[in-house]
């Protein structure tokens, strides 16, 4: 395999070899979390729908409550608003984690698509039926209906856009990624990316993660791990990426005697 390059670290954890080789699942076989992934994505599971619920709990405050105060109260019904939004937008990114770690299946596209868009789902019950009745309550004028109304959708558009997965994770790209790493590595689930990098490689020497790392830290570990650091997919230069590796073709015909 091609050196890394001077100046670069490689920080990976301590068992990463070892890791690699037992990560790498047999030949066609589906991709599966592990019980400590597993165990990660339904704490930050519960905590999301801790938040969230809390978060229709603020909006039940405000709709039964504060909207029934004759005059409204406009400084507490924004700061309810704002509370809304934070404690959507929190339960959506742990949700987004827990996805990474332990992602749905295509195969049920009705479970696929309410796992990975929920945060929407739950910005909308969150937000909507509140942003009807500011606008109908008789009890506020047309200036407190337009400013807390706009705060409201703002809101909502903020906090639906951070819960909207626009490329979720599947278990089927974890396993089509994970078989494509072992196959160009010759067995080893190991990959390596950087803090700003959006994808993952095959190797430190790789030129595209050098180039990505600005902070002379190139991290490894398992393609789940990868996706679990927030990256995106598999580089789209794996051919590329194998040879600067020093790789050798998986096809390569048996020499001649």
């Amino acid at each position: 395999m091609a050196d890394a390059p001077k100046k670069k670290v490689v920080r990976a954890e301590e068992t990463a070899a070892e890791k690699a080789v037992d990560a790498a699942p047999a030949s066609g076989a589906t991709w599966t979390p592990t019980p400590e992934a597993k165990k990660q994505a339904t704490t930050r599971r519960t905590i999301a729908v801790v938040l969230w619920l809390l978060a229709i709990g603020t909006e039940a405050f405000a709709i039964f409550w504060v909207l029934k105060q004759n005059p409204i109260n406009m400084v507490l019904l924004i700061i309810l608003l704002v509370a809304i939004a934070g404690l959507a937008i929190g339960g959506s990114l742990l949700w987004k984690q827990a996805n990474r770690l332990d992602p749905a299946s295509k195969s049920d596209p009705v479970r696929f698509f309410v796992q990975n868009q929920l945060g929407v789902i739950i910005s909308a019950i969150a937000f909507i039926p509140l942003i009807i009745l500011i606008f109908t309550n008789k009890n506020m004028s047309g200036q407190q209906k337009a400013i807390a109304g706009i705060i409201a959708i703002v809101l909502l558009g903020a906090s639906g856009t951070v819960g909207a997965s626009f490329n979720p994770p599947s278990t089927e790209q974890y396993t089509a990624e994970t078989q494509t790493v072992t196959d160009a590595t010759g067995g080893q689930n190991l990959v390596y990316w950087t803090k700003t990098g959006k994808v993952f490689h095959l190797c430190a020497a790789a030129s595209a993660v050098n180039l990505q790392s600005k902070d002379n830290t190139i991290y490894s570990g398992t393609v789940a791990e990868a996706h679990a650091a927030g990256k995106s997919r598999l580089t789209l230069q794996v051919e590329q990426e194998r040879k600067q590796c020093g790789f050798e073709p998986t096809d390569s015909p048996s020499p001649t005697p």
